[in-house]
C-alpha cells in the first residue's frame, strides 16, 4: 500500500486525512496524465454515493481536472461498477468513483479506474501520490480549460446493460433489496422492477449521514427479519457503492460471498462455463470453501485481498469467476470488478433457471466455523509486529488444532482484521479474543 492509496483507492476521514484539497491536487494530476496529445483533452467520469461530503470531494475533483485542461462528465449519485463498465464501454479516458464503499458516513475515498474499466495500475498511483505531496504541473489557460458535463444519462445506460443480462424473467418472484442508504437506493430497485420482480426496499432513504448505519451488505440482520416477515424468496444486501453483495435465502439465512462463489461456480459447471475449471479467492475465504469445490471438481486459485488482486489473478488463471467472502465477486464476462447488484441478477438467474430455492442452491457449501474482528487501532502494521500479539498468536493456533489464525492490516480503514477458523466454535471465539486483547494492548486506538 501507498501514502494514500490503500487496496480500494484513497480512503480518509473527509476534510481530516482525506480534503477538498488532496481531491482537487488528484483531480489535477489526473486531467493532465490522461491528457491525449496536443489539443485532445482528456475525458474523466466521476459518480459519486451518498455521503454528504462527496460533493465536496467530486466538485474538487473536477475543478482540478478542468484546471488541468480536462472535460469531467458527471454522473452524480451510482454506484462504482457503473463507473468502471461507462469508463469502458464510453470509452472514458480514467473513471473516478468517490466512496468509502461499507465505512461510515464520516469516511470517505477516491477510487481510480482506466480507460479498460480496471483498478488504476501501482505506478499510476504513485506518480498521483508523489503530486500529491507537492508536484508541479502547468494550469490550462484560455479555451484549453475543461468543462464540466452533466451526464446523468450514463446511469440510464448502465441500468439498459443490466437489464440486458438475465436470460428469464423475474415475474412473480417477490424480492428484498437492502441498499445501505447507498448508491444503489435507485439503481437496484429500477433493474428488478423492470424484470418483473415485486420489490421490497429498505435502506433507500439516504440523509448524507446515514449510508452503511445498521443496514447493508455488513448489517443483514434487517433484510434477513424483511424476508421471513414477507416470505419472500429471496433478499439482497449491498454497500455503499453497490460494489458488494450478500444473499439472504427464502429462511432468512445469510449466504456470504463464499456462499455466492460455491453456487455460482456449481451453476457454471452444469452449464459448461467455467473457463479453467475453477475460481479465484482470498485467504480471507472460508477453508470450507475449497473443500466443498474440491468435492465438486472445481480448483481453487489464491489472490491478495482487494478485488483488484482477484481479478488479476483471474487474468492470469484465466478463470471466470472469483471473489471476496465480504461479497465481492467478479464475473468476468461481464465486469472487471465487483458488482453488487449483477452478482443479484446472475444469483436470481440460477434460481429461477435451476428452479430451485436459493438454499437448495447453496446445499452443499460447508463452511467450517470462523470468527471475524476488525479492531479499529492505529500503525496496524506495527501492532501486528509486537511481541505480545506474536506470542498471541501461536497461542491461538495451539488453541485451534488443525485450525488457522490470519492477521492483516485493513487496506480500506485503521484497523487490523483477525480471523480464527477450527473445527470448533468456541475454541474460534475464545482465540479470537485472545488476539483482540493483544491487537487492542499493541496498538493506538481510534
Amino acid at each position: 500500500m501507498g501514502k494514500y492509496f490503500g487496496t480500494d483507492g484513497f480512503r480518509g476521514v473527509a476534510n481530516e486525512t482525506l480534503t477538498a484539497i488532496q481531491a482537487f491536487r488528484v483531480g489535477r494530476f489526473l486531467g493532465r496524465h490522461f491528457m491525449r496529445g496536443k489539443g485532445e483533452r482528456a475525458r474523466i467520469l466521476i459518480g459519486k454515493d451518498t455521503r454528504r461530503s462527496s460533493y465536496t470531494l467530486e466538485y474538487s475533483l473536477a475543478a482540478g481536472a478542468t484546471a488541468s485542461g480536462a472535460d469531467v462528465y458527471l454522473l452524480h449519485v451510482t454506484t462504482t461498477p457503473s463507473v468502471s463498465h461507462l469508463t469502458r464501454t464510453e470509452k472514458f479516458d480514467c473513471g473516478v468513483m468517490i466512496s468509502a464503499s461499507h465505512n461510515p458516513f464520516e469516511d470517505n475515498g477516491i477510487k481510480l479506474f482506466n480507460g479498460d474499466g480496471e483498478k488504476l495500475g501501482e505506478e499510476t498511483v504513485r506518480l498521483a501520490e508523489a503530486f500529491i505531496d507537492g508536484g508541479n504541473l502547468p494550469l490550462a489557460t484560455g479555451a484549453d480549460i475543461g468543462r464540466t458535463v452533466d451526464y446523468v444519462a450514463g446511469r440510464n445506460r448502465y441500468l439498459a446493460y443490466l437489464l440486458s443480462l438475465p436470460r428469464v424473467s423475474f415475474r412473480g418472484m417477490r424480492v428484498g433489496l437492502d441498499c445501505a442508504n447507498g448508491g444503489a437506493f435507485m439503481l437496484s430497485k429500477a433493474v428488478f422492477d423492470a424484470l418483473g420482480a415485486t420489490t421490497y426496499c429498505i435502506g433507500a432513504e439516504p440523509d448524507g449521514t446515514n449510508i452503511n448505519r445498521d443496514c447493508g451488505s455488513t448489517h443483514p440482520a434487517r433484510l434477513q427479519s424483511l424476508v421471513r416477515e414477507h416470505a419472500l424468496d429471496a433478499g439482497f444486501a449491498f454497500d455503499g457503492d453497490a460494489d458488494r453483495c450478500i444473499c439472504v435465502d427464502e429462511r432468512g439465512a445469510v449466504i456470504d460471498g463464499d456462499g455466492i462463489l460455491y453456487l455460482s461456480a456449481k451453476r457454471l459447471q452444469a452449464r459448461g462455463e467455467l473457463d479453467g475449471g475453477g475460481i479465484v479467492a482470498t485467504p480471507m475465504s472460508n477453508s470450507g470453501l475449497e473443500r466443498s469445490l474440491k468435492a465438486a471438481g472445481v480448483k481453487v486459485a489464491y489472490a491478495d485481498v482487494g478485488d483488484r488482486f482477484v481479478y488479476e489473478t483471474m487474468l492470469k488463471e484465466g478463470y471466470l469467476l472469483g471473489g471476496e467472502a465480504s461479497g465481492h465477486i467478479i464475473f468476468r464476462k461481464y465486469a472487471q470488478s465487483g458488482d453488487g447488484i449483477l452478482t443479484a441478477l446472475k444469483v436470481m438467474e440460477a434460481m429461477l433457471e435451476s428452479k430451485c430455492p436459493l438454499s437448495l442452491l447453496a446445499e452443499g457449501y460447508c463452511p467450517l466455523p470462523q470468527t471475524l474482528r476488525t479492531v479499529r487501532v492505529l500503525g496496524g502494521a506495527a501492532a501486528i509486529a509486537d511481541g505480545g500479539v506474536v506470542r498471541a498468536q501461536e497461542e491461538a493456533r495451539r488453541m485451534l488444532t488443525g485450525g488457522r489464525v490470519l492477521l492483516r492490516v485493513s487496506g480500506t480503514e485503521s484497523a487490523v482484521r483477525i480471523l480464527t477458523e477450527g473445527e470448533d466454535a468456541r475454541a474460534c471465539e475464545s482465540a479470537a479474543d485472545l488476539l483482540e486483547c493483544a491487537v487492542k494492548a499493541a496498538g493506538e486506538a481510534v
